[in-house]
C-alpha cells in the first residue's frame, strides 16, 4: 500500500514553531485540506479548558489585577479573617 506524504514549507514550520513530534489535525473543509496543529492532553485535565471554568478564571484574574484579594501568612490568620475559628481535637 502506498503512503501519501506532504511537506510543510520550512517558512511555515518556523512561523508555527512546529516540532517533529507535534500532532496535526487534518480535515477537509469545502474541498480544501486544512492542517491544524493540536495539543493533546490527558482527559482528566480537560475541565480546566471548559468555557465555564475559563470564565471563572477570567473573573479571578481580574480581581487579582484590581487588588480585590487578600493573603494570609497562616491558616489561623486566614480563619480569623473569614470569621472562622479553629477547634483543636
Amino acid at each position: 500500500m502506498r503512503k501519501f506524504q506532504a511537506t510543510i514549507p520550512s517558512k511555515l514550520v518556523k512561523k508555527l514553531n512546529l516540532q517533529p513530534e507535534d500532532l496535526l489535525k487534518i480535515e477537509e473543509i469545502d474541498g480544501k485540506i486544512v492542517i491544524t496543529p493540536v495539543v493533546a492532553m490527558p482527559k482528566e485535565q480537560l475541565w480546566f479548558y471548559s468555557p465555564k471554568w475559563q470564565r471563572e478564571e477570567a473573573i479571578v484574574d481580574k480581581n487579582i489585577k484590581e487588588g480585590k484579594v487578600k493573603t494570609s501568612d497562616s491558616k489561623e490568620e486566614l480563619f480569623k479573617e473569614l470569621g472562622l475559628y479553629l477547634r483543636l481535637v
